[in-house]
Formats: structure tokens, sequence, C-alpha cells
């Protein structure tokens, strides 16, 4: 907002007397608050710090000593440069004790070789502070308006983000108050570079002030949150201390994500969108800086073991309910994060589809997988029960892998386990492939049009008979199937009289033209069943 030393003595009212930097050279680009012009030497009491002082020298000390001490309680108060005209007092130079002083504070000393009206200067000078503090307001006014805009606009953090590093071109990153990246723009820098160890980093910077600049970690760090309920922190990258107009940037930014956090409470969690961005990239073509952002959430993925795990709401009884709210996967996937905090295991968590949430859990090469996952299971139902819908789930696990490309393979994995686990009896903590075999097996080719044209010449006029007469024999046949060939246990779950079921069984190997008898066309018209089931 200020001019600088170096700024002032280049006007022409400055120019024109000739000035020579005597000392404090290395203090050239200190700012300029304002000009004081005085002829005291207890001058230092009445300034604020930022003047740049105008003397003749008249009736400053003639001693050594007093020039040292005028010039150390300049310095002390923060003055910014002092100007001693050398037409009055010292026309043949300035003392040299009050150079060596101003070189050891490093304070500018500069010297005017012609007489200079002081007032033209003062009003030089004061008239670059105005014009420079117009140029902030009006900087300033531009960013309110292009961060209200995307407040108004209910603009993503991503969104807001690169605003940020567009208008300073600085990187800049979104955390939580657990040192968790939730969000970054590198502003063209090397992304690996900015998130490398960020936890660690990040721990180690702390600021007195809910806006303030750390010097030694060249951030500029900024609390997120809003009603008294702080939950991030916004850092801008920057090796310089940062302009008056930076700092505005990063709170207009702050406001504009708690206000979009607060607007969006009732949708996805912005730590679930982030993790979600990174399982939808591990399920397509993860980018290069996927390892170093998901170490920066906390989840590390190189040189571990990585499991893909699905879970699914388990009251699903009929295709409609199958396909789960966004309202149920959004609570289940907070419960299950919060499963997974409970047993200290790194994972990334969100929802990627309609049907199921998705996990990434990231263990230790040595860690025993079975104990972890038994554990994260107990803790997934007993926190999936804990939510407003109470829903009992399926969770199902997927081959354990070491690198990322192979992460899409094990989540893949896990969804198919989980889709065929949905309507298998039993009570397990979690399913793995090995568990749900045929039904698995099936669940992995439902897709495959030969599979499905199977089950259609197996089932299709046993079907077309139903939907024509009103009558239930695909039902009466899985009863059939599920109890072993076992009339009676048949008859008994179709709720029918043994003769009458019998009746009905010779109706469906009269419709079908083949003996249920026979075992062979028993299992032929069972797997048929399970492909129907896991494709209506």
């Amino acid at each position: 907002m200020y001019p600088t030393v170096a700024e002032a003595l280049a006007l022409p009212v400055v120019r024109r007397g000739e000035p020579r930097v005597l000392a404090g050279a290395a203090g050239m680009q200190r700012r300029v608050r304002w000009v004081h012009a005085a002829e005291v030497a207890d001058i230092a009491h009445l300034l604020r710090g930022g003047e740049l002082v105008l003397t003749t020298g008249i009736a400053l000390p003639d001693d050594d000593a007093g020039l040292r001490k005028y010039v150390d309680d300049l310095a002390a108060v923060g003055a910014s440069g002092l100007v001693v005209e050398l037409v009055r007092r010292w026309s043949d130079g300035v003392p040299g004790a009050l150079v060596a002083a101003a070189e050891r504070h490093g304070l500018p000393l500069v010297a005017l070789a012609r007489e200079t009206r002081f007032v033209a200067v003062t009003e030089a000078v004061v008239s670059l502070i105005v014009d420079a503090q117009l140029d902030e307001l009006r900087a300033a006014e531009q960013v309110h308006e292009t961060f209200t805009a995307l407040t108004v606009a209910g603009a993503e953090p991503a969104e807001v983000l690169r605003e940020v590093a567009r208008t300073s071109g600085l990187p800049v990153v979104l955390e939580t108050l657990g040192h968790e990246v939730l969000a970054y723009d590198a502003a063209g820098q090397d992304p690996t570079a900015l998130l490398a160890d960020w936890g660690a980093r990040s721990h180690a910077v702390t600021v007195p002030e809910r806006t303030a600049y750390h010097e030694g970690a060249g951030w500029l760090v900024t609390v997120v949150g809003a009603r008294g309920a702080d939950w991030g922190r916004l850092v801008v990258v920057t090796p310089e201390p940062p302009p008056h107009r930076l700092v505005v940037v990063a709170e207009r930014a702050a406001s504009a994500l708690a206000v979009h956090r607060l607007v969006a409470r009732d949708r996805e969690s912005l730590e679930r969108q982030t993790h979600r961005t990174l399982l939808t990239q591990l399920l397509g073509h993860p980018p290069h800086d996927l390892p170093a952002r998901a170490a920066a959430l906390g989840v590390p993925v190189e040189r571990r073991q990585l499991v893909g795990v699905a879970i699914r709401p388990g009251t699903a009884s009929t295709p409609a309910q199958a396909l789960a709210t966004q309202e149920v996967l959004r609570d289940l996937a907070e419960a299950t994060a919060l499963a997974t905090r409970r047993v200290t295991v790194p994972a990334l968590v969100g929802v990627v589809d309609d049907t199921s949430v998705r996990a990434l859990l990231s263990l230790p090469p040595a860690a025993g997988l079975d104990g972890v996952l038994r554990r994260l299971a107990r803790e997934v139902h007993r926190s999936a029960a804990a939510t407003q819908h109470a829903l009992p789930v399926v969770m199902a696990v997927g081959t354990t892998v070491s690198a990322v490309p192979d992460v899409r393979r094990s989540l893949g994995e896990a969804a198919h386990v989980a889709g065929a686990a949905l309507r298998s009896p039993g009570t397990r903590l979690y399913h793995r492939l090995d568990d749900v075999r045929l039904r698995g097996l099936l669940h992995l080719l439902r897709e495959d049009e030969r599979v499905r044209a199977f089950a259609e010449r197996e089932l299709g006029a046993l079907a077309s008979r139903d939907a024509g007469q009103g009558s239930r024999l695909l039902e009466l046949l899985r009863c059939y199937c599920e109890a072993g060939g076992n009339k009676s246990a048949a008859a008994a779950a179709a709720h029918l009289s043994r003769t009458a079921y019998y009746q009905q069984l010779a109706r469906i190997e009269q419709v079908l033209g083949v003996s249920l008898e026979d075992p062979e066309s028993v299992l032929s018209l069972y797997v048929a069943l399970l492909v129907r089931e896991m494709t209506d």
C-alpha cells in the first residue's frame, strides 16, 4: 500500500536536491507511511513508525554520542529513513558518527546536496501514498465483488481456490484443523512438492491471530469457519510478507468457503467430496500427483497394503430398494469414516455411485489384515446402526494390493462382492469373493448378454405364464431350489399344502418341459433364477 524509500527518492522534487545514499542501502525497500520534517533532536517519541524524517541538522547534537542516540531512537520507533539537507549546517558532509549509526541499524541515510523545499517533498510523497491507498481500495473492492459473486453462485471450494491462485499467482491450500488437505491449487507449480510432508509441515505452523503471516514457513494463514465453529485453515504460500491486498483475498476466500459449508451442510461434506474425487480417479486413470494428494489427507498409498472396501445398505429386498437414496449413502459414508477413525485405519471414504459407499484402506506392510478388518467391520455395523436410518449393512472386501494402478481392481471386486452378498443368507461381519461363491461369480458376469440370454431361455416361458395368468410359478420354483429339492420344506416356505404345491411343481415341469428330478435341470434353473434376481 505504501511507497518505498527508493520510490520516494525517485520523485522529481527529491531528485532536484541531488540525493545520495550514505548508509543503510539495505533498507531502501522499507515502506514510507508518512513524511515528517523536524528540527529537534528528541523527535522519536512523537513518531509511530514508517516515517521518512526530513531535517537540515541545525538542531541535532554536536557530539558523536548525541548523534548516535538520535539515530538509535529513530531506529527504535521504526522510522523508514532519514533525509539530511546539507546546505545549512553540514555543507562539508554528514558526520561520521551519524553515518556509522545509520549503517549499524540498516536505516537509510540520504544527503541532499542542494536546498530543497521540504513542504514540496511532503506533498509529493503524501500524494504517492494517497494514490497507492486509492489503488489498494479499488483492488480490494474488486476482490470483494469477485468473491461475493462466487459466494452467491454457490461456488465449490475448488473454484474459490482457483480464483485465489489466479488473483495472487501463488499456491493455495485448504486444510482441516487436523492438517489434512481438502483442496488445493498449485498455481502452475509442482503439486507434489507443494503437498510433500504437508501434515508435519502444517503442524509446525501456528499463528496468534485468525489471519497472520508465518515468516519461517512463508505461509499466509487464515482460519476458515463461521458462527464460532472453525473447521479449517486457508494457506497461501508466499515467500515474501504479503501485501494488504493478498490478505484481503485470503480473508474473502475464507468467508466464501465458510458460507459454502453452511449452505452445503445438508449435502455431502467437503471431506467426503475430496475423498470421493480421489476414489473416482483411482477407479479411472489416477493422475501422477494422486499419491501426494492422498498422503496430504493422511492416507499414504505408497509402500502400503491397500484394500478396497464396499458398504451397502442391507435392507434391499426389491430392486427399487436396492438403489439407495443419496441421503442414506451420505449418512453411511460418514458412519464408515467414523468407523475408520475409531480403529485408526487411514482410509479414503466416499460415495462414487448410486448403490454403495467405497473405501480404500491403507495399512502398513506388516499389519495383520484379518484382525483390522474384523475390528473395522464391527465399528462399521455399529456406526451405521447409530445413524438416523439405523440400517443394517453389508460390508465387502476386495483383494489386497500394493500398487496404485491395482487399486481399481480391489475396489471393483469389493463392489461386486457387496452386490452378490446383499441377498445372500448369513450374518458375516464382512464378505470376500470366496464367501459369495456362485452368487459372486454370477454377479461378476451379470452384464454379459450371454448370461442374460441363458436365463431367458431357461425361465422365459415360466415368466410369461406368470405375467399372463397372474400365477407365481417362478416364486414356487425358487422355494424348491432353495430347499435343495425337499418338497415338504419348499411347500412350507411357499405357504401351501403339500398336495397343492406338488400340483404346482407338475405345472412347472409341463411349462418348461423339464424334470425336476434331474439334478442338472434343477441346477440350471437355479442359476437362471439367480441371474434374474441380479438383473431385474
